[in-house]
Formats: C-alpha cells, sequence, structure tokens
C-alpha cells in the first residue's frame, strides 16, 4: 500500500526494463479455459443418454440373436436335451422316493419302465377306441354331413343345397389328383420321423444320467467356474431348476385336469372319440393360452359332425367355462407357487415362440421366460444371507413394498439374522 493507504505501491522501473510477468493460472490437462462451455455441451443430456442405452441394446440384441441362430442350427440336440430335463423334473421325485430302498440305478430304471408302460397304455387304449369305433363314427360323420347341408341352408345362412356335399367332392378331385405329391410329401416327411425317433432315444439317454447323477454333474461343473462365483452360481442354477421343475409339473396336472374335464363333458353329451379328445386336449394344454380353445374347437367339430348344432355350441360354451376354471383356479392353486408369471407376457412370450420357431417355440417359450426371469430375480437379490433371496414379483406386475421397507439398516439386518 502507499503511504496512507492511498493505494497499491506502483514503483518506479528503471528505463529500458520490462515489468515482471505475472504467471498465469494453471488448469488441468483436458479441462475447458475459463468461460469456454465443456466440449458436448451443445448434446442435450437426454441424447447422450438414449445413444448409451441404444448402443448397449443394439449390441443385447444382437447377441440374443446369434444365439437364437445358433440353437436353430442344432435343433435336435436342444431340443433333446429339453425333452430330457422335462423327464427329469417329473420323474426325479419318483427316483428320490424309490432310491430310499433301492439303489439308485434300479430306481431309474423301474421309474422309466413304468412311465413307458403308462404312456403305452394309454396310446394302446386310444388306438382301441378308435378302431372300435371308427365304423359308426364313419356312418354318424356320413349323416352328421348331411345334417349340417340341410343346417346351412336355413337361416341364417341360406346357403345352396349340397354346398358341404360339393365341398367334400371337390377335397377328393384334389386328393386324386395330387396324390404324387401329397406321397412325396409323406415320404420325405419320413426323414422327420427319423429324427423324431434319434431325438428321442437321445433324451432317454440323457434323462437316465440326469435321474442316476445329476448331482455329481452339477458339482463337477461348478468346480470348473472360479471359487469366488461358485456360490452364486449354484444359487442361480438351483432357483432355475426350481422354477424350471415347479412348472414342468405343474402344467402337466394342469393338462391332465383339463383333459379329464373335458372328457367327463363329452361323455355326459355322448359326443364319440372320448378317449382321442382326451389325448388332443391334454397335448394342446401344453401350450399355454391358445392350445386349449383349439383343441375344443376340434372337438366342437366331431360333436357339429356326429349330434348336431346344439351339441357342438355346448361344446364350443366348453372352451369358455374350461378356459375360466384353468386361468382362475388350477393355475394359482397348481403353479402359483412355482411360477409367477403375468398373462400378457404368457401371451407375449407364446407368440413370440410361434414366430420363432413355430408350435416348437410356442410350447418351450413360457418355460423360457419363466426360468430367465426366477435368475434374474436371484442375482437382483442374491445379497441375501444363505441364498434365501424373496421371491421376485410376478413379471408383468408392479413390484409390491418390501416388509422391511421403511425399517433402518440396522433393524432390517436383526430381522433377515433372526435377530
Amino acid at each position: 500500500m502507499g503511504v496512507n493507504g492511498a493505494g497499491p505501491d506502483r514503483r518506479a522501473v528503471p528505463l529500458g526494463s520490462r515489468r515482471p510477468r505475472v504467471p498465469a493460472r494453471r488448469t488441468r490437462v483436458g479441462a475447458p479455459a475459463p468461460g469456454r462451455a465443456p466440449s458436448g455441451e451443445h448434446v442435450p443430456a437426454g441424447l447422450r443418454t438414449a445413444a448409451g442405452y441404444t448402443w448397449r441394446l443394439a449390441l443385447l440384441g444382437l447377441a440374443v440373436y446369434l444365439v437364437v441362430d445358433v440353437l436353430a442350427r442344432l435343433e435336435l440336440p436342444v431340443v433333446a436335451l429339453f425333452v430330457a430335463l422335462v423327464i427329469t423334473s417329473v420323474l426325479r421325485p419318483l427316483v428320490d422316493l424309490l432310491a430310499r430302498v433301492t439303489p439308485r440305478s434300479l430306481a431309474v430304471l423301474i421309474a422309466l419302465l413304468c412311465t413307458v408302460a403308462v404312456v403305452g397304455g394309454v396310446l394302446t387304449l386310444v388306438g382301441t377306441t378308435v378302431a372300435d369305433e371308427w365304423t359308426r363314427l364313419g356312418n354318424e360323420l356320413r349323416g352328421g354331413l348331411s345334417r349340417i347341408d340341410r343346417w346351412l341352408t336355413g337361416a341364417p345362412f341360406h346357403l345352396r343345397p349340397g354346398t358341404v356335399t360339393d365341398l367334400r367332392a371337390k377335397i377328393g378331385d384334389f386328393i386324386a389328383s395330387h396324390r404324387s405329391t401329397l406321397l412325396s410329401t409323406a415320404l420325405s416327411g419320413a426323414g422327420r420321423i427319423v429324427e423324431l425317433v434319434t431325438g428321442l432315444a437321445l433324451a432317454v439317454f440323457c434323462s437316465v444320467f440326469f435321474l442316476h447323477s445329476g448331482d455329481r454333474m452339477w458339482s463337477w461343473a461348478q468346480d470348473q467356474l472360479p471359487v469366488r462365483t461358485g456360490s452364486a452360481w449354484d444359487r442361480v442354477g438351483r432357483a432355475a431348476w426350481r422354477t424350471f421343475a415347479g412348472y414342468t409339473r405343474g402344467v402337466l396336472i394342469v393338462a391332465a385336469s383339463n383333459a379329464v374335464l373335458v372328457g367327463i363333458a363329452l361323455a355326459v353329451l355322448r359326443v364319440p372319440l372320448v378317449m382321442p379328445l382326451m389325448v388332443l386336449e391334454f397335448v394342446a394344454t401344453l401350450v399355454p393360452l391358445v392350445g386349449s380353445p383349439i383343441a375344443l374347437a376340434i372337438a366342437s367339430v366331431v360333436a357339429l359332425a356326429a349330434r348336431g348344432p346344439v351339441v357342438a355350441l355346448l361344446v364350443l360354451a366348453l372352451i369358455v367355462v374350461i378356459g375360466q376354471i384353468e386361468g382362475h383356479l388350477l393355475h394359482p392353486l397348481v403353479l402359483g407357487w412355482s411360477v409367477r408369471i403375468h398373462p400378457v407376457v404368457i401371451a407375449v412370450s407364446v407368440a413370440g415362440g410361434a414366430v420363432l420357431a413355430g408350435v416348437l417355440g410356442a410350447v418351450v417359450a413360457v418355460p423360457v421366460v419363466a426360468v430367465g426371469w426366477a435368475v434374474l430375480g436371484e442375482l437382483r437379490n442374491r445379497g441375501g444371507p444363505g441364498g434365501s433371496a424373496p421371491q421376485p414379483p410376478a413379471a408383468g406386475d408392479q413390484p409390491g413394498r418390501r416388509k422391511d421397507e421403511g425399517r433402518g439398516p440396522d433393524q432390517g439386518e436383526g430381522r433377515q439374522r433372526g435377530g
């Protein structure tokens, strides 16, 4: 300061010399200069976030596409392994029960023999029923076509007489004129039958080892993983297996219940071919939401030809009744404890699976989605002690509040530890 605080002391500088330079303030490397906007400031934050999600989703979609493409090329072994897992999930409780009193090898053999006996007995019963009722069914179908023809000529359709008869004649002419093409198609389908038998044999072969030493195979697979991730993979694998086994057993119980209900209703209405239609209903129910209505629609056509339009309408009413029983009673009771998926997610999964892989994709879609959701829930909650993570909410539902939400960290931790 100058004298009496008048201002800064400005000392005289000798002639010909320079004032000392004031060093500039240093900035970090890559940091914007003072007063200048940072690089990329003109790009909105929302657009940057959207771009980040876009390339991540693109990579994820590419990975999914490659996986689906590889699985499509390996259709036979993949389907065989899926069927082997289905057989294992169904027979595992019986094998574990028999293994308490017999060696496990003998328990696996007894379980497989019992399964072959049951399936063979059902198919034999269906074939015998069709053979016994074939002659009577042919007469009823011919009479039913005449009744349908007379029914269509009346109100409200008012079609010309002989419409059904002409249609049947056209179908016969088409088959006669394209007999060689149909024969070549049937011969080419023989290759598919060979693949089917091969895949079934591979599935049974794999299921024998899964039933006999599945635990040891899983332990060996865990030993190949890093030690620090072994426990996490073990929890994820067991959660996936619980979900898959629960879904498989549950859907078989639901399919059997639907088949029994349909058989009782058709027997009361005196519709022919009750046993084959029951088997068709059982197989069709394996495709959720859409399989059972298709099977009952076929049953209604048989009822229309054999018993008339009134009985056919009653069979169509079964579609609504059995759909309500399946959706509001059987699924919550049988599948609610193992698989919790919103009906919208089921419908979209079945449609997507049918588009990607046809009927097989429609059958496989729901268990794949259920297992994926269970694995995601286990990964999200794997921090629970002892691997006992809470059950994730249903896919497509709004997750509910946790019981310990709003508690302090000490209280929640003490409750989890059992304190």
